[in-house]
């Protein structure tokens, strides 16, 4: 008994040291983030080493159709390397296909950016084509086929479009050329994109200008939950305009790989253009909007669509085609990329 004894009074004696080792250094506490998962990802945890993306192409503006006339379709270079720069290759998708076109993409690539630009959500060959490729994306989801889209800026605004079934609850508002900062909103810590996001990168995004704005249409969470969109998204970071208007700047998608981003990541990297007097270029802002290529390439790794054979994939690998510098006509790209 008194062997049993003194164990136990080491026990305590070593349970007491511990306790006020604790208190006396509350960092040495482990964090712990609460997990949340999409309802179908605990089967998606093999990885596919060779992810390829395909990029949604627009029609060009009229600076950008000065430098290739013919051209029906454009995307900017910088996507194209925000991607390539973490592991994954990239397949150009043109716009006015038909539907088996859309159809045979989708099952090839791993996952579906959708960048920003100056198309209309409504009229254009970007809207249709985004239309089709979110619809095979929700319908693949719901029948257990993992495959993740992404929104940048007027991708992100296509996102809410399609998801309020073609309605439009964007308000106008001044964001252009602007540099912000994120507000991180309760439901960050517990989303996929935020919370195993490096401590460094949320600070950046919170404290410094990191987040480069080139938008007239803003979505405020007002609007969102007066839409239900709140129901389908949740809203993650908010921002600022020119007037002071807070406006959702990230979402998530509940029960979707679905991410949006009213920002652009990618021009931190690699936009340099002389008009591009905002875009934030530190060290902390340019790994902050690596930061989100990662977290999507490694989200296309779970998916395990494919090409039919090698030769296939190679036909359609945006290497076939060259980017041409437009950085002397367009203020935003310095490369471009276009389609006939």
């Amino acid at each position: 008994m008194s062997g049993m004894c003194s164990h136990f009074g080491l026990a305590a004696l070593v349970l007491y040291l511990l306790t006020v080792d604790v208190l006396a250094n509350p960092r040495s506490i482990p964090v712990q983030r609460t997990t949340r998962l999409h309802p179908n990802s605990i089967r998606y945890n093999v990885n596919n080493n060779r992810p390829i993306i395909g990029i949604l192409s627009q029609e060009p503006s009229k600076s950008m159709a000065s430098v290739s006339p013919e051209s029906v379709s454009y995307i900017a270079a910088s996507y194209v390397k925000w991607l390539e720069g973490q592991g994954a290759r990239v397949v150009p998708i043109r716009i006015n296909q038909p539907d088996s076109y859309y159809k045979a993409i989708f099952n090839s690539i791993n996952g579906l950016l959708i960048p920003g630009g100056g198309a209309s959500l409504v009229t254009s060959g970007y809207g249709r084509a985004g239309s089709i490729l979110y619809d095979l994306s929700i319908e693949a989801n719901n029948n257990g086929d993992f495959f993740p889209v992404w929104g940048t800026c007027l991708g992100f605004e296509l996102l809410l479009y399609l998801s309020a079934a073609k309605k439009n609850y964007l308000t106008s508002c001044e964001s252009y050329n602007r540099a912000s900062t994120l507000k991180f909103l309760p439901d960050a810590s517990t989303s996929h994109l935020y919370q195993r996001a490096p401590d460094g990168v949320l600070k950046t995004l919170s404290k410094e200008k990191s987040t480069s704005n080139f938008h007239h249409w803003c979505m405020t969470r007002e609007n969102m939950t007066m839409s239900n969109l709140d129901k389908f998204y949740r809203p993650l970071a908010t921002s600022t305009d020119d007037s002071g208007l807070e406006f959702v700047a990230t979402i998530e998608a509940v029960n979707y790989p679905i991410w949006g981003v009213q920002f652009h990541p990618e021009k931190n990297v690699y936009e340099w253009g002389a008009n591009l007097t905002s875009v934030p270029h530190s060290p902390g802002a340019v790994k902050a909007g690596l930061y989100f290529a990662d977290f999507f390439v490694s989200q296309a790794r779970k998916s395990q669509h494919r090409f039919s054979s090698r030769r296939e994939e190679e036909s359609y690998l945006i290497y076939n085609y060259s980017p041409v510098y437009t950085g002397n006509v367009s203020s935003s790209f310095l490369q471009s990329y276009f389609f006939y």
